[in-house]
C-alpha cells in the first residue's frame, strides 16, 4: 500500500505486533475517513509483458533504490 507522506486524512494507523502469529510481518491497520463527496479518479492499465510494464517496473525500482535508508534510525526519521 502506498500512502502520501504527511497526509492528515490518512494519518490514523495502528501497528499490531500481537496479531503477527506465525507471520514475519506485523499487521498494520489504517482508518480512512469516507466523506460524501465526488472524487474524480483515473485508471490506467499496463499490458502484461509490454514495454510500458517493463519501463514502469524499472522506474519504480529506481525510485525505491534512491531512498536513503541510512538516516532511518527511528520512526521520527522515517517520516
Amino acid at each position: 500500500m502506498f500512502l502520501q507522506n504527511s497526509s492528515s486524512e490518512l494519518d490514523n494507523y495502528s501497528i499490531h505486533p500481537e496479531w503477527r502469529l506465525s507471520s514475519d510481518h506485523v499487521p498494520l491497520t489504517i482508518t480512512i475517513p469516507i466523506v460524501d463527496e465526488h472524487i474524480n479518479t483515473s485508471k490506467w492499465s499496463i499490458v502484461k509483458d509490454s514495454k510500458e510494464k517493463v519501463t514502469f517496473i524499472k522506474d519504480l525500482t529506481l525510485l525505491f533504490r534512491s531512498i536513503n535508508t541510512f538516516v532511518i534510525l527511528d520512526i521520527a526519521n522515517l517520516d
